[in-house]
């Protein structure tokens, strides 16, 4: 069989200098393997150095606290998500508060000191999560308290919270969030919350914080994302505008006009009822909302360790559940605060995710899922109910586009009819070319543990030239898609 010089990508066929001319083509090779990447946003401070909507790659949380402001929303879950994985590419898109002339409004809240300690000792109070720590002699009242309270928050300026000493009452401290909106409200306060020792004669009354209005507007934030495709997405936020803008994002961009998908993590705190509700409220493939319950942790470093996490582990292998990983310096719920089993098993029906407390306070994810609960039509349906499902199907497609467009990127399109007549070498592409192709690469994702069944894909497979364009070519293939091993169910018998 003859080869054409049309075959040559660099080579003329109008040549007629001697010599010997060797071109490479790299179509055959492997693709490079896939890494994806972590979009974290939240407010920033006015102490940063970096701009609102500045998309930047963060590779440490000193960096993250020179441009974003030592104590910020954004600098503190950059920390928590690069211990996390530190490997992980990590991006951060910074937002400025709602100015009060707005409606921006920042969370209050008050600790109140009553009596006077009968022994000396170190009080530790927990605000989201951090603590502090003052030391108590014998005989300091309620106002002495107060003070060294004030003077050891204002000192630690990565807290969430500044705090001053009550205009009227010196025994009360009066706390602030450091920005403004709804998440301030999720500001864990309480004393002792590892189980240190609480000092005597000293009884402490905590107003919780609340108050807090008005988040950052994602519109603008969402235009600032571009064309470029971030895998995974921590949102602090949970009201329904800015999850409606940031739902109808993904869905588009998961659309096969875009194919740039991605997931958003976001978290819930409130009772079992108000998270249940929350959840019903949403239904997305693409946005998996960890209930927290009365979690000592704040909401916003929840879903960026959360998504840290989850992303690793999906970047590593989309197909894989994510139960049983751990979720480094999160505090959980007390146990008496702690949603019980029946409680979470409503909450896997409501679209909200779960995690479990060990022992020995380490939380873990149970099972991450989406709030996709029914079709658009209406019905109820689980096919994107675990996250798993969107990840592999994102993988896939992200690896047939790869091979498609490597292997074939100036082809010509023919019918099968003719593909034995056509010239050693040439770069036409039939049907059942791309079937073969297609066939290939459904062993590869086997061989990776991603689908099942490939005498099923096999014969579900077709191609064919579109009627109306010879120029375009219309597939249809149905994956199957592993499951993931979640529950053992088995009953013993008895027998004789």
């Amino acid at each position: 069989m003859s080869i054409s010089a049309g075959i040559f990508n660099q080579i003329p066929a109008a040549l007629r200098v001697p010599g010997v001319y060797i071109e490479f083509d790299d179509r055959l090779a492997g693709n490079s393997a896939f890494q994806g990447r972590l979009l974290v946003m939240g407010q920033r401070l006015a102490t940063g150095e970096r701009e609102a909507l500045e998309l930047e790659r963060i590779t440490n949380a000193e960096q993250a606290e020179r441009y974003y402001g030592r104590g910020s929303m954004l600098a503190e879950m950059l920390r928590h998500s690069l211990n996390a994985q530190p490997y992980l590419e990590t991006w951060a898109l910074p937002l400025d508060d709602v100015e009060s002339g707005s409606g921006g409004v920042k969370s209050t809240g008050k600790i109140a000191l009553a009596g006077s300690a009968s022994a000396a000792g170190a009080m530790v109070l927990y605000l989201a999560g951090y603590s502090v720590r003052i030391g108590v002699a014998v005989a300091d009242d309620g106002d002495a308290i107060a003070q060294a309270l004030v003077d050891a928050i204002n000192a630690d300026t990565r807290l969430p919270v500044t705090a001053t000493v009550n205009a009227t009452v010196a025994s009360e401290v009066d706390l602030e969030c450091r920005w403004a909106g709804e998440t301030g409200d999720d500001i864990d306060i309480r004393f002792a919350a590892l189980g240190e020792d609480r000092i005597a004669g000293v009884t402490p009354t905590i107003t919780e914080m609340t108050g807090g209005a008005s988040n950052p507007d994602l519109v603008d934030a969402i235009a600032a994302l571009g064309p470029e495709q971030y895998n995974w997405i921590a949102c602090p936020y949970t009201d329904t505008a800015n999850l409606t803008a940031l739902k109808d994002e993904l869905d588009d961009r998961f659309g096969p006009m875009r194919q740039i998908g991605g997931r958003a993590f976001a978290a819930f705190r409130g009772t079992h009822g108000e998270t249940g509700t929350f959840g019903g409220n949403h239904n997305s493939p693409h946005l998996s909302v960890m209930g927290t319950g009365k979690a000592i942790s704040p909401t916003w470093l929840w879903c960026a360790v959360n998504a840290a996490v989850a992303g690793q582990a999906l970047a590593t292998d989309p197909a894989r559940p994510l139960q049983t990983l751990q979720l480094p310096l999160i505090l959980g719920p007390k146990e008496a605060d702690r949603f019980t089993d029946t409680e979470r098993n409503l909450l896997l029906y409501d679209g909200i995710a779960t995690f479990k407390v060990a022992n020995d306070g380490t939380v873990s994810i149970e099972r991450q899922i989406t709030t996709f609960q029914e079709t658009d039509s209406g019905v109820a349906s689980d096919s994107y109910l675990d996250i798993n499902v969107a990840e592999t199907l994102e993988r896939i497609r992200f690896d047939q586009r790869a091979r498609i467009l490597q292997r074939f990127p100036r082809h010509k399109l023919a019918e099968d009819a003719d593909a034995e007549n056509f010239g050693a070498g040439q770069p036409i592409v039939t049907p059942n070319v791309a079937k073969a192709e297609l066939l290939s690469l459904y062993r590869d994702f086997l061989s990776r543990g991603w689908a099942q069944d490939y005498e099923g894909y096999a014969e579900t497979l077709d191609a064919a030239i579109d009627p109306q364009n010879p120029g375009r070519l219309n597939v249809i293939d149905s994956p199957k898609l592993v499951g993931q091993y979640r529950i053992h169910a088995m009953q013993t018998q008895f027998r004789k």
